[in-house]
């Protein structure tokens, strides 16, 4: 999760600033997870549009006035918007409080007259109690909301002492859940930018009724994780250990490693935190034995003892000697660990663990970059190979059957990919793979990786177009996902072309503590260990543990 972005996805994910994780246990190679009968391999290749690049079209009846590079007298105002078209009296019926993510399509100058459409996200809160009206968790200079009349207005400074101005105004109420209007920014007066957008409630029961949960992913029970903000999880000798990170939304709280001892999965026990000073940015979690291992942003993978799995005993750093070295996401796979390190490092660790207290390094595997922002995220290990997410690069799969000559098999690129998670698994005699980006509007892809010199799409599956999809698991036909604002989402996928959700539960909550108009908030790690419970971390709620469907 949320390594530094390249040029590219700041812009897109841009949340008009005013101006991940990790991997799951593996399947075994042989073992064929397509339901008989389900699917015969046959699929129609699907057409690939990458990541952000849709033009959704207009979104609401309206529009800001003045064009872009003109300076009217006031920039902007009310007056300069043609809302006419608008159903503006259903605005009335708009809650005082709520989260919204907006989907804005931005309206961009053509040389020949025209334009065109680009698409991007930003976020709301309102709030009725006093408490701070936030875009993209910035403050809103001002608020109107009374009847139809809905506006937000915020104005900063430039570094130059100019103004950075903006104007939100709804236009019409479209769901329970959603609303559309208008936008436009000016900069010291000229107009930089003009669009419309579609405003999602992070909420439930949503626009189309969905409940809490269904398909009997039943909550057992939650624990806050007081530890920085909470990423991933491993569970293990039946105690569950959460890491987390420092990030911006939890000023001042260190990230670090909270142990819940689990055997009474309604009531977990927590039993330890620990926090070294300095190094506490921990992403990815993965135990082996009696070896826990925890990926650093700082000093690689940190290995603790857990012969005594309520008390984790720091072991060593490794690679043991290194410069500081980012290892954002850890797997075990057999006796080998992977350590990925991510831009700039560009590279992929593996070690020996066939004593699992004791990594030694053998092999560091890395590929020239193709991306400005190039390098291993995550990956998933399967039948001698390597299923690498490369970040902007896009999906890798190398042959790693004999470390001293790694191969790079094939490699699966997409428009403005930020590939982040994976699983692999077979279906009908065929390697499938289950492929997610991350970022704004970033979804399930699924990949025909049987032949890696020729991968192909052949399904793929979409929530709200304002989310981001993140972690998932493989556990036979069941592909478990947690999808941060959409909470944990179980797929069926016997017929890997047509994934169709079983069950969900929505992990979000406007109202619970420490929320951000992050776009990374919500369900991040999963792990379904095989006793009947999926265990899930949430950016807020912390562990929570759920009946296995």
């Amino acid at each position: 999760m949320l390594p530094t972005r390249p040029a590219w996805a700041l812009v897109l994910a841009y949340s008009i600033a005013l101006s991940g994780c990790d991997d799951d246990p593996q399947p075994t190679p042989t073992a064929d997870a397509g339901t008989e009968g389900a699917w015969d391999g046959g699929y129609t290749v699907l057409e690939e549009h990458g990541d952000y690049t849709e033009d959704p079209g207009v979104l609401a009846p309206c529009s800001f006035l003045p064009a872009v590079g003109t300076t009217p007298d006031t920039c902007p105002e009310p007056s300069q918007f043609d809302l006419s078209a608008c159903n503006r009296a259903s605005l009335g019926s708009l809650p005082r409080d709520g989260k919204y993510r907006l989907l804005v399509r931005q309206e961009i100058p053509l040389e020949d007259g025209g334009s065109r459409g680009s698409a991007f996200t930003t976020a709301i809160t309102l709030r009725s109690d006093g408490g701070p009206d936030t875009l993209a968790d910035t403050l809103i200079t001002s608020k109107v909301q009374e009847g139809g009349d809905f506006r937000l207005y915020t104005e900063t400074l430039q570094a130059d002492g100019g103004s950075n101005r903006h104007l939100f105004l709804g236009c019409q109420v479209t769901a329970p859940d959603r609303f559309t209007g208008c936008w436009g920014r000016c900069v010291n007066g000229r107009v930089r930018a003009r669009a419309t957008f579609d405003a999602y409630r992070m909420t439930w029961p949503n626009g189309n009724g969905e409940p809490e949960s269904s398909g009997g992913l039943d909550l057992v029970s939650e624990s806050y994780v007081a530890q920085g903000l909470p990423v991933d999880i491993y569970v293990a000798k039946e105690h569950a250990y959460v890491v987390s990170i420092h990030f911006a939304s939890r000023p001042g709280k260190a990230g670090g490693l909270t142990v819940f001892d689990v055997k009474d999965r309604k009531h977990p026990v927590l039993k330890k935190v620990i926090s070294l000073p300095a190094d506490n940015y921990w992403n990815g979690v993965w135990a082996k034995g009696d070896a826990l291992y925890v990926a650093s942003e700082s000093t690689g993978i940190v290995v603790f003892d857990i012969s005594d799995p309520g008390n984790p005993a720091f072991v060593r750093s490794v690679p043991s000697g290194a410069a500081p070295l980012n290892i954002h996401t850890v797997l075990v796979d057999g006796d080998r660990l992977y350590g990925m390190a991510p831009s700039p490092e560009g590279s992929t660790f593996v070690f020996d663990v066939s004593r699992p207290l004791e990594p030694v390094l053998s092999q560091k595997i890395h590929f020239p970059p193709t991306a400005s922002y190039d390098g291993p995220h995550d990956a998933f290990a399967y039948g001698g190979r390597l299923y690498i997410n490369h970040t902007s690069a896009g999906y890798y799969v190398a042959d790693v059957s004999n470390l001293e000559d790694v191969k790079l098999l094939g490699s699966y690129a997409y428009a403005n990919s930020f590939s982040h998670h994976n699983a692999v698994g077979t279906f009908a005699g065929r390697t499938i793979a289950f492929e997610g980006a991350e970022g704004p509007g970033t979804h399930l892809r699924v990949l025909d990786v049987t032949d890696p010199a020729h991968i192909v799409k052949i399904g793929e599956y979409k929530k709200r177009p304002v989310t981001s999809i993140h972690n998932m698991l493989l556990v036979g036909s069941r592909l478990y996902i947690a999808w941060y604002h959409e909470g944990v989402r179980v797929l069926d996928v016997s017929n890997p072309t047509r994934p169709h959700e079983v069950a969900h539960f929505n992990t979000f909550r406007e109202t619970d503590p420490e929320r951000s108009d992050d776009t990374y908030e919500g369900a991040m790690g999963i792990r379904v260990p095989g006793d009947g419970y999926v265990y899930a971390v949430d950016t807020s709620r912390g562990l929570m543990i759920f009946k296995q469907p």
